[in-house]
């Protein structure tokens, strides 16, 4: 627990948004960047794409630092298949993301890919 941040895993893929969501907006880095597979490909827009634990830590690191602070969204359900899932969020501005995410050997899942805008 980080500055009375729940580190609490996604034992869900539809968990991943709210926790990113929350510790972006509590400014806990280390525990967005821990949502992520250690070579996960973060999606940025403007065609930058981000491999690595890092990266990502990088480019949320200055985004905290900017004040920006993400919007929670309308949560689709997820598409599961085996040990991935397909998780998806309609944010208020109409943008919607899309992300692949991974069942860990624990039961747990984190994201490989993640976009943060497919229109």
């Amino acid at each position: 627990m980080t500055d009375g941040v729940s580190r609490e895993p996604a034992r869900d893929p539809q968990d991943l948004e709210r926790l990113l969501v929350s510790r972006e907006r509590a400014g806990d880095i280390d525990g967005m960047v821990a949502l992520y597979e250690p070579q996960a490909v973060l999606d940025c827009g403007d065609g930058q794409l981000l491999v690595g634990r890092e990266a990502i830590r990088a480019f949320y690191a200055e985004q905290v630092a900017r004040g920006q602070k993400f919007d929670f969204g309308e949560q689709r359900a997820a598409m599961i298949s085996g040990g991935l899932a397909l998780t998806s969020t309609r944010l208020p501005d109409g943008s919607v993301t899309a992300e692949v995410a991974r069942q860990q050997g624990d039961g747990t899942w984190l994201w490989v890919i993640d976009r943060f805008s497919v229109i």
